[in-house]
């Protein structure tokens, strides 16, 4: 199947499914669409086994996608510089402490302690895994979503300062998070032996240093650009040539893409709309890049439900995911707790603030799609299979309660601050 046609599909199923969520069901947008689309897979599975030729027709079709190439080098840098691009740097600077550490060293801790927790519990089945396998997980299944989160938070009505904690915390740890498994990676490639802790801090300095310096160049060299001419039209093309040749400048470099995109659209999308764009121009560029925002994350949502088709239901591996979702929201919990401690007394934070951003820590495509880069010796399959049962816990069940759960805590609040 050409790509034409692969894109044409998933954009003809996303938009029936849209408009079924839409008008029938009323789930928030991407949880709505995920959960259409698995059970859209469901069907097509208990078809197949009334007719072969249905379900190796959708295999066949999933099997075409390559969703890690199309999430990772092409989706991922869209969607963030779409976040970036309208998150207001005041904010973020106001929590830049405790949200550089909720990415850092938050994302470092959850790694190894979900790496350690699932390595042990191997052992506990007799099914020893090697660490660095188990902390390669570890890695890529610590980066949170906030696409399915956001607009729950809204309707919520949260707290603009829980909101930029969680939105600023996500924007970067998907840097982070795909950087570290790269390193990691890389270790279970050539083996620890032969890397040496030099070689390790180096690797990790030039993906992070080397994809922050990209995007600040990138970034200024598009906004100067913009300064000079007042063309809506050229300005948009611009702002899309400038995602996609950071992302094909950061592969050929071996640096941060998402890292990249984050600080480019950070850079752009808090400096030009006051110096360098009309408001007309504003106005077009907000559009565009929300309707990029929406379509992606609607084809995004789809493939995630529309990959169970191909995932292993070995039953031992489902137990494994099943017993991986405490971990990975212990895991969580406890790597918030040190930085929230921290930053408690310089900045105000709502109660249970701990207890919200763990839930809402949403796990999404970025941590399938690593997933399903991990080399067949690297145990792929098991660690695929324990990440769409973690992913799909995520989504549905802390997607759709997360909203309830802010809305308890504020209440609380004010019932303790009548005032």
């Amino acid at each position: 199947m050409s790509i034409f046609n692969i894109i044409t599909t998933l954009i003809i199923i996303s938009a029936i499914f849209a408009f079924i969520n839409t008008k029938f069901l009323k789930l928030p947008f991407t949880i709505g669409l995920m959960i259409i689309a698995i059970v859209f897979t469901l069907l097509v599975t208990i078809l197949g086994h009334i007719n072969q030729f249905i379900l190796n027709e959708a295999k066949e079709f999933v099997q075409a996608i390559d969703f890690e190439t199309a999430l990772l080098d092409i989706m991922l840098s869209f969607l963030l510089f779409a976040g970036a691009l309208h998150t207001n740097l005041d904010a973020l600077k106001t929590h830049k402490g405790p949200i550089a550490m909720f990415a850092t060293v938050g994302v470092l801790i959850s790694t190894f302690l979900i790496g350690t927790g699932i390595f042990y519990v191997f052992i506990l089945f007799n099914y020893p895994i090697d660490y660095i396998y188990c902390l390669l997980f570890g890695a890529l299944i610590s980066p949170t979503d906030p696409i399915a989160v956001l607009g729950i938070l809204k309707e919520a009505n949260a707290p603009k300062k829980l909101e930029t904690k969680i939105v600023g915390e996500s924007l970067f740890n998907d840097g982070v998070g795909v950087v570290l498994f790269i390193v990691l990676f890389k270790i279970a490639e050539q083996g620890l032996g032969n890397m040496s802790a030099g070689d390790v801090g180096w690797l990790f300095l030039l993906e992070v240093a080397g994809g922050i310096l990209l995007g600040l160049v990138s970034g200024w060299i598009v906004f100067q650009l913009t300064k000079v001419i007042d063309n809506y039209e050229t300005e948009v093309i611009i702002t899309l040539a400038l995602v996609m040749g950071i992302s094909a400048l950061a592969q050929y470099l071996h640096v941060s893409g998402p890292l990249a995109v984050v600080v480019a659209g950070l850079l752009l999308g808090n400096t030009a709309p006051t110096t360098a764009w009309s408001s007309n121009t504003i106005s077009y560029v907000d559009k565009f890049w929300e309707l990029i925002d929406v379509l992606l994350n609607a084809i995004l949502f789809v493939l995630i439900g529309l990959e169970l088709i191909v995932i292993a239901l070995d039953g031992q591996y489902l137990l494994f995911g099943l017993l991986a979702i405490p971990f990975v929201l212990i895991a969580r919990y406890l790597a918030l707790s040190g930085p929230i401690q921290l930053f408690k007394r310089k900045l105000e934070f709502i109660p249970q603030t701990n207890l919200v951003m763990t839930w809402g820590g949403i796990r999404g495509g970025i941590s399938i799609a690593l997933a399903l880069s991990l080399q067949p010796q690297m145990e792929r399959e098991l660690f695929l299979t324990i990440t769409y049962v973690v992913v799909v816990f995520s989504i549905i069940t802390q997607g759709l309660t997360i909203g309830p759960l802010v809305k308890r805590v504020l209440k609380i609040e004010q019932n303790s601050n009548p005032s």
